[in-house]
């Protein structure tokens, strides 16, 4: 980064990354449902986003995305897609459960400091950018399992000849309604809060420049 991170930030970053791998490691994290599980665990990957912008957001992605692959092998629970996908190919299913996560939260940093330029409600830019964390780790991580493992018959079989869209849409379905509806409501609250704290950036500046007034 180009500047030096405050005590503050930092903090923030390594208390998200304690609640990811609480949350990770206990049934707090995923409601499993099928074979595919409702994930709360992008909403600490959001809040880190918005506090430290897209490296924050990157580096609590990468966490979320490794304790993900970890469940594949029975670490910290367990997927059942997560287990077959590691049994066809561990490599594609690192890939497949890290790079979305990751990309996720990077993206979202550059979202939210996007959404601060455009308007003065802080609400309104945590709740997008929540939004966002939802909606692009469903969709990045869809996408990679379409491409990577779409031609084997593990994936075949649960697409039962639907087309590639129409697979996605009623395979995440009630999951992902769940997971954005979430994400959007406490990654606003949250937000907002973290904001009057003034621990979010340009928080500080604001109370500098009323106290002058």
């Amino acid at each position: 980064m180009n500047k030096q991170l405050k005590t503050s930030q930092i903090t923030m970053l390594g208390l998200m990354i304690a609640i990811l791998l609480l949350m990770a490691y206990t049934p707090l994290g995923y409601l499993n449902i099928g074979p595919l599980a409702i994930t709360f665990n992008m909403i600490p990957v959001a809040i880190s986003a918005i506090v430290l912008g897209p490296v924050g957001g990157a580096i609590a992605g990468a966490v979320f995305g490794i304790t993900s692959f970890l469940q594949c092998i029975g670490i910290g629970g367990t997927s059942a897609m997560g287990a077959m996908l590691f049994s066809i190919n561990p490599i594609l299913a690192f890939i497949q459960r890290f790079i979305p996560r990751l990309l996720d939260g990077l993206l979202l940093g550059y979202i939210f400091q996007g959404l601060r330029k455009k308007t003065k409600n802080i609400y309104a830019s945590c709740a997008v950018t929540g939004f966002f964390s939802a909606f692009l780790n469903t969709l990045f991580f869809m996408t990679l399992l379409v491409v990577l493992f779409g031609n084997t018959e593990y994936i075949q079989g649960l697409m039962g000849g639907k087309n590639v869209i129409v697979f996605i849409c009623t395979f995440v379905g009630v999951n992902a309604i769940c997971e954005m509806l979430s994400a959007t409501i406490v990654t606003g609250a949250v937000g907002a809060a973290l904001y009057k704290a003034r621990l979010l950036p340009g928080a500080e500046k604001k109370t500098v420049a009323k106290a002058e007034a």
